[in-house]
């Protein structure tokens, strides 16, 4: 029973679990140097059947003498700290009793018990249920000095209804903040604009802004979330009263995997080249590897480019990177910029970039270290780079036998920490090196549309395999190989096996444990009769005589031409590689996650598990198994949402979304009116390859029903990635919603010469199955025909 009182000084760790959020919160802020009053709390376990037994209250008796001690005629404050109140979650504001202004001890005695017994109140019982809480709550209780404000107000570290991070905005009162909350007094609206705090405001509060602005940042860096902040003025003093998360603006809930990163406030999300790699939803194991991918390399704040999630899927947080960006180069900015529009496309017409307003010696202190460091890592893993990504089948091979012979959890968790985890972080690092080698095909690009337009320039980059094999070209030769002989089924499955439509989804078993899909794709090449040395003669055929044309055009440019090439064919290859070798080990991840729910006796709920939750379960620690069922409810519906636009900016619900009539497939932004998807009789997306052909349209929603495409047909899906290969011989063309001119799936389709247009935002909403259209893939448009 020695736990049952402790002052803001006394409470630890450990203890702060029992203390609720706001007594955590402010025993944490208190321990930090804050200017918070001093005070204690009364942990759940001094009340026994309804009263504070005898030992707490001496307790809180002695506590109380002491707070005396150093404050003459002192007055308390009684206040809630529920284990649920003041979370990510829920704020539960006003919804439990609070007692001000006591003084005796039976006083307090009484408000201890007031705010104790709102727990079972009616309109907490009604939050809880709309917040999908459990009803009954531990609760324990803040006792604090009261000061005697002379102002008192609150400040949101963000605007909690836009999400907007250029300023903090807030309000106060003269007086108790009581009457802020009640309503009772008209209060005074100010801001503290950033990234230096200005202020803009009444002049009253105007002497405490920038220290208020100080610790407010302080805060939110500390605690990596807006805050939502209660502050008071007494005797020319600022005090800070409460902190706790701006509930509006968080990124979901990890214990039922309710995700939208969306709603963590007003910022730009792109899944144009993500969402290639990744068209499945996350299951919670699978987005957090992706996590820890981004956090080995990450140093943005809040820049995620492998596992920013809405709703289960992959995206990119752009705001953010440009912010650091604009901060960091001012008007020299446009150049960095613009990298970033070639990469993952233009916004669209009256789409503006929300900006952080970083300031640069934030960004010199905190993130260029780690900037600096990462591009160390880089530049060691550019090292001998060919050489270690040969080497990454035999290491994959005897990582995936050292899986098998485990017998034990712990020996398991040792594979893992000890061998698995840090390969993998290092070929995350690889991979990265390998895909910067492909930066000077876009200025390649450029300079040939200005010397012999779009569609030559297409042409002329549709050879980036040179005289070698581009690893995503690699599954669909390799099964015309297997049909001539050419290669057996255990080469290719050795060779291929790892990759396929779902092969960043590890929940999902690949060709390699799927014993019938290779099958099934012979059969498939055998009965369309594809023929994919004849594509890819052909397509040579295009490309020799367009680069004729370029040498007669520009005589004294060859042997400028041929050492690009040579450059951009060189980049192609290792990007290619990189991926299809990080791709194998990011498998063997599976095979780790398969062992873990054998040795556990879980199975494939492993998948719904956390990888540092899976850790803690082979270790023997707690583990939170308990919550696989809500993830699953959720996971399940997120997989039957609708595709989500590729473009997002501010809050978006994607439910809400859904039932909209007008909505648009292409983009989404909270803060533009809502405008309906254009009706015209073209599609405009980007040059993926070169050729104009008329057909008839297939939409497909995944690469299982490839067997529904007929050869001659144009494929329309949302997305493809190398998964999908092997139905593009069979294809007069593709269209996609989501994609980018560099790609996989663009550069496959370039390679084998099929006519592509990418990233046209809405093609699957346009068009349906059926429709007759001709695809002009040189100049990145489709022509809808009646």
């Amino acid at each position: 029973m020695a736990n049952m009182v402790k002052n803001f000084k006394e409470l630890t760790p450990e203890l702060q679990a029992l203390a609720g959020g706001k007594g955590c919160m402010l025993a944490r802020m208190y321990k930090k140097g804050y200017p918070v009053p001093e005070g204690f709390v009364v942990l759940p376990s001094a009340f026994q059947e309804e009263k504070l037994n005898n030992g707490a209250w001496n307790e809180i008796r002695a506590s109380l003498d002491a707070v005396r001690k150093n404050n003459k005629e002192a007055l308390f404050a009684v206040r809630s700290s529920a284990l649920s109140e003041d979370s990510v979650q829920a704020s539960f504001a006003g919804e439990f009793e609070t007692v001000l202004n006591v003084e005796t001890d039976k006083e307090i005695q009484e408000a201890i018990y007031t705010v104790f017994r709102s727990r079972e109140s009616e309109r907490v019982r009604a939050y809880s249920s709309v917040q999908g809480i459990e009803q009954a709550h531990q609760i324990a209780v803040v006792v604090q000095l009261m000061v005697k404000s002379e102002l008192s107000g609150v400040l949101f570290t963000a605007d909690p209804i836009t999400g907007s991070y250029t300023s903090m905005i807030g309000n106060y009162v003269h007086g108790l903040g009581e009457q802020l909350v009640s309503g009772e007094a008209n209060a005074y609206e100010f801001k503290l604009i950033r990234p230096k705090g200005k202020y803009d405001g009444p002049d009253a509060f105007q002497k405490y802004a920038s220290k208020l602005y100080q610790y407010a940042a302080r805060l939110e860096k500390e605690l990596n979330s807006p805050q939502d902040i209660e502050w008071a003025v007494a005797d020319g003093k600022l005090y800070l009263l409460q902190a706790r998360p701006i509930t509006t603006l968080t990124g979901g809930n990890l214990d039922t995997y309710e995700m939208n990163y969306s709603f963590m406030g007003d910022e730009l999300w792109i899944n144009t080249n993500v969402a290639e790699a990744i068209p499945d939803v996350y299951s919670p194991f699978t987005w957090s590897i992706g996590r820890q991918l981004d956090e080995s390399l990450n140093f943005i704040p809040g820049y995620y480019i492998f596992s920013g999630n809405i709703c289960g899927r992959p995206y990119m947080n752009i705001s953010r990177r440009v912010s650091m960006i604009t901060s960091m180069l001012g008007k020299y900015s446009k150049g960095a910029l613009k990298l970033i529009t070639d990469m993952y496309g233009e916004l669209p017409d009256g789409m503006s970039m929300p900006l952080r307003p970083f300031s640069r010696l934030e960004v010199l202190k905190v993130m260029l270290p780690v900037v600096v460091s990462a591009s160390k890592s880089t530049l060691e893993a550019s090292k001998n780079l060919s050489q270690s990504l040969k080497q990454t089948p035999e290491r994959c091979s005897k990582l995936r036998e050292g899986i098998t012979r485990v017998k034990t959890k712990e020996d398991l968790l040792s594979l893992w920490k000890e061998e698995l985890q840090p390969y993998f972080l290092k070929a995350w690092s690889r991979a990265g090196a390998s895909a910067l080698k492909m930066t000077n095909i876009t200025t390649l690009d450029k300079k040939l549309t200005e010397l012999v337009g779009t569609e030559d320039s297409n042409i002329i980059l549709s050879n980036l395999r040179g005289n070698s094999e581009l690893a995503s070209l690699g599954p669909v030769i390799g099964i015309s190989k297997v049909i001539k002989g050419q290669m057996s089924r255990e080469e290719y499955l050795r060779n291929y096996g790892h990759r396929g439509a779902h092969e960043y989804e590890m929940s999902i078993p690949d060709p390699m444990e799927d014993t019938e899909w290779l099958e099934k794709q012979i059969e498939e090449s055998i009965r369309s009769n594809i023929d994919v040395e004849g594509l890819l003669k052909k397509q040579h055929t295009q490309y020799e005589a367009a680069k004729m044309r370029f040498e007669e055009n520009y005589p004294n440019k060859v042997r400028w031409l041929e050492e690009q090439l040579k450059k951009a064919s060189e980049g192609a290859r290792l990007r290619e590689e990189g991926r299809s070798e990080f791709v194998r080990i990011f498998r063997v991840v599976r095979a780790f996650a398969l062992k873990a729910g054998e040795l556990t006796g879980i199975g494939n709920d492993i998948f719904f598990l956390y990888i540092d939750e899976v850790e803690d379960l082979l270790s023997g620690r707690a583990s939170k198994v308990t919550h696989i069922p809500a993830r699953k409810v959720n996971f399940e519906k997120y997989k039957v949402m609708p595709p989500f636009p590729s473009i997002i900016r501010g809050r978006f619900n994607p439910i809400e979304w859904a039932k909209d009539p007008n909505r648009r497939m292409d983009y989404y932004d909270a803060s533009m009116p809502i405008v309906s998807a254009d009706n015209s009789k073209t599609l405009s997306g980007y040059a993926g390859a070169a050729g104009r052909i008329e057909g008839i349209v297939r939409i497909l929603l995944n690469s299982e029903e490839g067997d529904k495409l007929l050869p001659g047909e144009i494929l329309v899906a949302v997305t493809t990635n190398i998964g999908w290969t092997p139905l593009f011989p069979k294809a007069a063309a593709i269209i996609t919603d989501i994609g980018a001119p560099l790609s996989h799936a663009a550069i496959v389709a370039r390679e084998l010469g099929i006519p592509a247009v990418v990233g046209c935002g809405n093609a699957t909403t346009r068009l349906k199955t059926g429709d007759r259209v001709i695809v002009d893939g040189g100049h990145g448009v489709v022509h809808i025909l009646d």
